[in-house]
């Protein structure tokens, strides 16, 4: 009987695994691609930020170095989110604090800037769903360890 439960909570705990390694790579992927974006194509995207000219492309791309930055920790959390749970939680400090900025900045928003709203909005609803499903993942995986010890 006892075999069967530790088998049990096994099998749990690499299923909170790999859906903590799913949820934190596809954020990882997302903040990639919209980085590399940035980079590449940064006239696509300087309208959003109110920007033009060499002053925006330097700016929009200069965005998209800092989002690389931001995910360097994100492939060990990817690798094992429970080896690597501190950086699982600087990675949910660096998100929280994106979404916490994010939202003041749009709050705070003067009328007439429309295209920097609707940036922001966008920047928001992804952080915000990322923050909500990686903060998610680590408490299923923190919660399967606690049980599994017992």
């Amino acid at each position: 009987m006892e075999k069967m439960e530790t088998s049990r909570n096994a099998k749990e705990e690499d299923r909170s695994l790999w859906l903590a390694r799913v949820i934190v790579g596809a954020v990882f992927l997302m903040n990639v691609s919209c980085a590399l974006a940035f980079i590449l194509q940064p006239e696509l995207y300087s309208p959003g930020f109110e920007v033009a000219g060499v002053p925006g492309r330097i700016y929009v791309q200069g965005l998209g170095i800092l989002f690389l930055m931001w995910n360097a920790t994100y492939p060990l959390v990817i690798f094992h989110p429970i080896r690597y749970r501190a950086l699982f939680v600087v990675v949910l400090i660096q998100q929280a604090i994106g979404f916490i900025g994010e939202t003041w900045l749009w709050l705070t928003l003067p009328p007439g800037h429309s295209p920097l709203r609707a940036t922001g909005l966008r920047f928001l609803l992804f952080d915000g769903i990322g923050l909500i499903a990686m903060a998610g993942a680590y408490w299923l995986l923190m919660r399967q360890r606690t049980r599994s010890r017992f």
